[in-house]
């Protein structure tokens, strides 16, 4: 069972039954509903055209849906529409998908999570963790954005802070979490460059290539995760490098900043640096305080404190830290590396341990537990 070949139909699925005249939440139903036939189904008897297979499915399982809710008998002459079996369209309908689930009757952070529910094929789990709230609140406001849309007709789009906002956290959870989503977010934010001259949308492509170009040099030959620090910079793509830099100089020329923009001039600075101990941290740290009176984000100022302590000495670092709620994700990790750089081992040891504990994936529980492995042999017995 190829699930990656499943998730990369998903969208395009969704948005034929949406085009058909299904309202967005019973065709998100009926699609997953074909993605567990197609499981059960195909590993026996794999279909020669997978994306009319689902599109056939999908749309009898809406039917069957619509004729068992009496609510929704006006949609019963949908029957006769029924598409025939054979290739469906080739259209690639997933940023479309996009600003549609951005509708106006949606708040924003409603939007971005049924997105990344709907169509980035995140978990409830993982955007619960993007937006730092228990998994049982992210449900709750899932279930709410569908209801509200339920009935609604697709012809408001939303805006484009909010597609934005969207292909980011997509972008984020393919780089760093369970599911590759990275690529599949930088095509699709070329493609909202191509139509949308708007300084942000470049910003953030500029920040997704500046990140992507990292990636090869991110984990070593065992799975294991490499920090900057130590990653082997001859491995970095130097042509992404290049194409972020000269569309984030572009961005930044028309004086519109914007967090995007700011947090790529941020990637920018780590991939000037020759070598790690060359890095200009006095300018990063002046870059992050613009992207902090851009955003509230404490996330930000958790990455700030970082760059103090490189700047200015781990001490900075940790007092900038203190001025942070202890529970943000990586707060421990982060005290664990600069208490280190400020030479209490047992400390460090001790808080890169407890940082191993709360990691929100295996690597990055595993890269923590050698750290704090690391630390206890060098300790005086």
């Amino acid at each position: 069972m190829n699930e990656a070949l499943l998730r990369s139909l998903t969208p395009n699925v969704l948005g034929i039954l949406v085009r058909r005249g299904a309202d967005f939440a019973a065709a998100e139903d009926a699609v997953q509903d074909a993605l567990i036939e197609a499981v059960r189904v195909w590993p026996t008897d794999p279909p020669r055209d997978a994306k009319g297979w689902l599109v056939t499915v999908a749309w009898r399982k809406f039917l069957d849906a619509t004729r068992a809710d009496t609510a929704r008998r006006r949609r019963e002459d949908l029957v006769e529409e029924e598409p025939a079996p054979g290739p469906a369209p080739a259209a690639d309908d997933t940023l479309q998908l996009y600003f549609l689930c951005a509708h106006p009757s949606l708040t924003p952070s409603s939007a971005v999570a049924l997105t990344l529910r709907a169509v980035g094929g995140l978990t409830t789990r993982q955007i619960a963790q993007a937006y730092l709230v228990p998994e049982a609140t992210m449900a709750q406001r899932i279930s709410r954005a569908k209801r509200t849309v339920s009935d609604v007709r697709f012809d408001q789009p939303g805006d484009v802070a909010t597609v934005l906002r969207v292909l980011y956290l997509v972008f984020n959870e393919g780089y760093s979490g369970d599911v590759d989503l990275a690529a599949e977010a930088i095509r699709l934010t070329r493609q909202l460059a191509a139509v949308i001259d708007h300084p942000e949308v470049a910003g953030l492509l500029a920040l997704m290539l500046l990140h992507h170009a990292r990636r090869a040099a991110r984990t070593a030959p065992d799975g294991s995760l490499v920090p900057l620090a130590d990653q082997d910079r001859g491995r970095w793509d130097t042509t992404s490098i290049a194409e972020g830099v000269e569309i984030l100089q572009a961005a930044l020329a028309r004086d519109r900043l914007g967090e995007f923009q700011a947090q790529a001039a941020i990637a920018a600075l780590h991939a000037d640096a020759p070598a790690a101990e060359e890095t200009d941290w006095e300018q990063i740290v002046e870059w992050y305080d613009e992207l902090a009176g851009l955003t509230d984000n404490p996330v930000v100022r958790l990455n700030r404190a970082v760059a103090v302590g490189e700047a200015d000495g781990p001490r900075a670092g940790l007092a900038a830290l203190a001025a942070l709620d202890d529970s943000l994700p990586r707060h421990t990790a982060v005290a664990a590396y600069l208490h280190e750089r400020d030479g209490d081992l047992t400390t460090a040891a001790r808080l890169y341990a407890e940082a191993a504990q709360k990691a929100p994936n295996l690597a990055e529980r595993d890269h923590l537990t050698r750290q704090a492995a690391r630390l206890n042999t060098r300790r005086p017995r």
